[in-house]
């Protein structure tokens, strides 16, 4: 056997099931196929944690086991569930709360303008996870132009992972969830429901709509977005992967749109410029 072949088998991690640096892999370009997520090496350990529940609710008896059966069907449920299982969905309320700023000052006068003329204002959150960023960006536009629903104004959320969807579609969340919102904003736009919880109110949703989009493949929209929020997605990818996605975003941007993206991300293309702090505009024409 070859020093390469005994890397390969060697054991990634320790646990109940076999775990081999092959396993790791062999998941890492399975996800990476299906996402752009990029695993690094180091990542192993979160990849055990995390799967083997899924190898454990197969029945299945190691991690070979299971990549054989991703493997051998690429249309298996199962791949959705390990893109699930392999999401980061850490969000909040108003995270990063300059972007929101900037968009009440710098952006909403000119799309609130242009609504009321009869154009059409479109802003997308590209990364939507459980509903925090597209809530948050409902609640800004509200706050500053009540009446945008009886206006061609809408906001598209869209996420890859459809359980994450799902929860964003139904706006219900706990007290820890909505202490970021200003209680002003939570009295207006949030309700108590049954158990404690909170709920959306409808004029949330009425200028919502929510979808699954897998960013590295085909999108359905043909039309541009004068806001795009994709915030602490970038990172998860290559250079490359991050490239590409950046100047698909900028391809659907209007002349005065803005792109706002995570604060440990950068656009390194030539046809977005800074337009403040982790937010970007189109290059103008020479």
């Amino acid at each position: 056997m070859t020093a390469a072949q005994r890397r390969t088998d060697d054991q990634a991690g320790d646990g109940e099931f076999p775990f081999t640096t092959a396993d790791f892999r062999a998941i890492a370009d399975l996800l990476y196929a299906a996402s752009g997520i990029h695993l690094a090496d180091a990542k192993a350990t979160l990849v055990y944690s995390r799967i083997a529940k899924r190898v454990r609710k197969l029945r299945l008896d190691s991690f070979r086991a299971y990549c054989d059966l991703l493997r051998s069907d690429p249309d298996h449920p199962e791949h959705a569930a390990m893109l699930s299982a392999l999401t980061t969905n850490v969000t909040r309320f108003f995270r990063e709360p300059h972007h929101f700023e900037h968009m009440t000052t710098d952006l909403l006068p000119s799309l609130i303008a242009k609504a009321r003329a009869g154009g059409r204002v479109r802003m997308w959150s590209a990364g939507c996870s459980a509903g925090h960023e597209p809530y948050s960006m409902a609640m800004t536009l509200l706050d500053a132009f009540p009446e945008a629903a009886r206006h061609d104004i809408r906001i598209l959320a869209t996420d890859i992972d459809p359980l994450v969807v799902d929860h964003a579609r139904r706006g219900i969340y706990n007290d820890g969830d909505v202490e970021p919102i200003a209680a002003g904003l939570r009295s207006k736009f949030m309700t108590r429901v049954e158990g404690g919880n909170w709920k959306v109110t409808p004029a949330l949703t009425e200028i919502l709509s929510f979808g699954t989009i897998n960013l590295m493949e085909d999108w359905p929209m043909r039309g541009k977005f004068d806001a795009i929020f994709c915030r602490n997605v970038a990172i998860y990818f290559d250079e490359p992967t991050q490239t590409r996605l950046f100047t698909r975003f900028a391809d659907r941007l209007t002349p005065e749109g803005r792109l706002y993206i995570g604060h440990s991300e950068r656009s390194l293309i030539p046809q977005l410029v800074s337009a403040g702090l982790t937010i970007y505009r189109l290059k103008a024409s020479s």
